[in-house]
C-alpha cells in the first residue's frame, strides 16, 4: 500500500488530503484545509511549509501530488499561487518525497469523468470513492481528488508532462 499526499495549493488556504492506495482500492486517512493568516506572503508561505511538514511527519507519505497552476484572475494572483505551490513542493522534496503534478482538468477527468466538473461534483465523487459519511470541504476534496487521480493513474499521467532527454516537454493526451 502506498500513502499519497494530495495538495491543492493556494495563497489564502491550502487543501490537503492523505489516502492509502494499492492502485485499485483507496482508503481515506486524513484531509483538511490549512488556513493562512492575513499577513505578508512570506509568512503565509512559511505556514504552508511548516504545516505540510507536520502532516508529512504524521502520515509519512510515499508520494505527493500538487495541482498545477492554472491561469488566475491576474498576474499577481498567479504569482502568489505559484509561490504557494513552490512552498508545498519544497516541503515534499526536502523530505525526499516524489512529487507528481497534474492539471485541474486531468484531476477532474480522472475522478469525475469530465475535465469540466464542478466543485460540487468533485466533492460528491470523492465522498463516494472514499466511502466518506459527508463530502469534504472544497479545497480538501480537490486535494483528495488529486491523490486519487495519481493512485488511479499509477503515475502515468504525471510522466506525460516530463521533459525528454533533450529538455523538451513531452505532450500526452487523456482519453
Amino acid at each position: 500500500m502506498t500513502i499519497i499526499l494530495g495538495i491543492d495549493p493556494g495563497s489564502q488556504k491550502t487543501g490537503f488530503g492523505v489516502i492509502e492506495s494499492d492502485g485499485n482500492r483507496h482508503r481515506y486517512l486524513s484531509s483538511g484545509v490549512i488556513r493562512l493568516p492575513l499577513v505578508a506572503l512570506p509568512t503565509r508561505l512559511d505556514t504552508i511549509f511548516k504545516s505540510l511538514n507536520t502532516i508529512i511527519d504524521e502520515f509519512s507519505p510515499d508520494q505527493a501530488v500538487v495541482e498545477e497552476v492554472f491561469m488566475a484572475k491576474s498576474a499577481g494572483s498567479a504569482l502568489k499561487l505559484g509561490q504557494a505551490r513552490g512552498a508545498a513542493v519544497v516541503a515534499c522534496v526536502s523530505r525526499d518525497i516524489t512529487v507528481a503534478e497534474y492539471t485541474a482538468r486531468q484531476i477532474k477527468k480522472a475522478v469525475v469523468g469530465t475535465g469540466a466538473a464542478s466543485k460540487e461534483q468533485i466533492q460528491e465523487m470523492v465522498k463516494l470513492l472514499l466511502s466518506l459519511p459527508a463530502a469534504p470541504q472544497e479545497d480538501a476534496a480537490d486535494a483528495l481528488a488529486a491523490a486519487i487521480c495519481h493512485a488511479n493513474a499509477g503515475g502515468s499521467l504525471a510522466k506525460m508532462a516530463l521533459p525528454d532527454a533533450a529538455g523538451r516537454m513531452r505532450r500526452g493526451r487523456l482519453k
